[in-house]
């Protein structure tokens, strides 16, 4: 299996970094997926190009392709301005014009670092609803990196969390298949109320002769509710 993970961190060393290849070291140990990091500082010229003049260059090309055939991906941004940074979003926005569906159905699981807590509603109110337009799947628990989160207690328990959905969602969706062309095996309802008919005769012989099943209409004060 493949885990992408996007840093869209700018200093080095760099936290959002940190982030990611914790969250990947969680997830691969679990799934011994194959990690390959995407930087987005270093494509950052290429993005920019990709815009004026509609073609990829041949690292921005490169991290498309890895994304598309990844099982798995994590995707790591600062905050800037109560937002995922502009980097970021752009990386993504080029990559839908590029392919379209490239994160239909794949797992993500989503993360973000800052200076303050006071940002980490940017997981539910920035990064969720963007990979849900984009049509991935994301995890449940997001991971929120603030300054003081380093070394605090807290923090290593959301990763492993987080990291243990990832790799759930990864396996799941690796190794359940149906075959192409196979409908899933439905059952007609007088199927269904037939196989129900031997257990209600079942339970009124254990309630003994002449004891009339219980009534399924509520009742109130004698009367009952229609």
């Amino acid at each position: 299996m493949r885990l992408v993970v996007v840093s869209a961190g700018l200093s080095v060393p760099s936290s959002t970094r940190l982030l990611g290849d914790r969250l990947a070291a969680g997830a691969a140990g679990r799934t011994s997926a194959d990690v390959t990091v995407v930087e987005l500082r270093d494509l950052a010229v290429e993005i920019a190009h990709n815009f004026t003049n509609g073609f990829p260059g041949r690292a921005l090309a490169a991290a498309f392709d890895a994304v598309a055939a990844a099982d798995g991906m994590i995707v790591v941004t600062s905050v800037f301005s109560a937002s995922y940074s502009g980097l970021f979003k752009s990386f993504f926005d080029a990559l839908s014009v590029h392919d379209e569906g490239a994160l239909a159905g794949k797992p993500v699981l989503i993360a973000a670092t800052g200076g303050t807590a006071r940002h980490s509603l940017v997981l539910d109110h920035g990064l969720r609803p963007l990979f849900a337009y984009l049509k991935a799947v994301v995890v449940p628990t997001g991971v929120y990196a603030a300054s003081e989160d380093w070394g605090a207690e807290g923090l290593d328990g959301r990763i492993e969390r987080a990291a243990g959905e990832l790799a759930e969602l990864m396996t799941g969706s690796s190794t359940v298949s149906r075959p192409a062309g196979e409908s899933p095996a439905v059952l007609p309802f007088e199927e269904q109320l037939a196989a129900l008919k031997p257990r209600t005769r079942e339970a009124r012989s254990a309630s003994g002769p002449g004891t009339a099943p219980p009534s399924s209409v509520p009742q109130v004060h004698g009367r009952s509710i229609r």
